[in-house]
């Protein structure tokens, strides 16, 4: 049974009689309709934080997409995982795989940043003060390119940047 059959609210039945109904009668090859199925079980899956289904999913769905824009969010989705579950150098490779196919994606910009920050917290908390100053360099780096590319977004990583000189 696939994961859209299963779901018991009501948001999330709405949602999947929506994109059955948007699969139907979407103008698409049946290969990226299938990627899309696997793509919307994936995420059905990881917000109910049943990660490895979500992953199974996602590499489904990477492995039939040929669209170059989906496949990056399939990629960002596979790097929230593995940052979810503390897995911080895989959650890095596929945010960056995510920009090498889509690199107008402030998100994964924004998470990478987050993740050297927090890198380099843990640097300073060891007083490995050179190793924490050369990655709160790369968090602020990927930051101003994520603002960049949403002005509005990342108030919290702007304040950040002031506050310490870096914008």
């Amino acid at each position: 049974m696939s994961r859209s059959q299963k779901n018991d609210n009501f948001i999330d039945k709405t949602f999947t009689i929506l994109a059955d109904l948007i699969l139907k009668f979407l103008p698409t090859n049946i290969k990226a309709k299938k990627a899309f199925s696997y793509y919307r079980d994936g995420m059905s899956a990881q917000s109910e934080g049943e990660y490895a289904e979500a992953l199974a999913n996602y590499y489904e769905a990477l492995n039939l997409e040929d669209d170059l824009y989906d496949k990056s969010f399939i990629l960002y989705n596979i790097g929230l995982i593995h940052a979810s579950n503390g897995e911080y150098v895989k959650a890095l490779e596929y945010y960056h795989k995510a920009l090498e196919v889509n690199n107008k994606l402030p998100q994964a910009l924004n998470n990478i940043a987050v993740i050297y920050h927090y890198q380099a917290v843990k640097a300073s908390e060891i007083n490995d003060l050179e190793t924490a100053q050369a990655l709160f360099h790369e968090a602020a780096q990927y930051w101003k390119q994520a603002i960049k590319l949403a002005p509005s977004n990342y108030i919290e990583a702007q304040n950040w940047l002031l506050s310490t000189g870096r914008l």
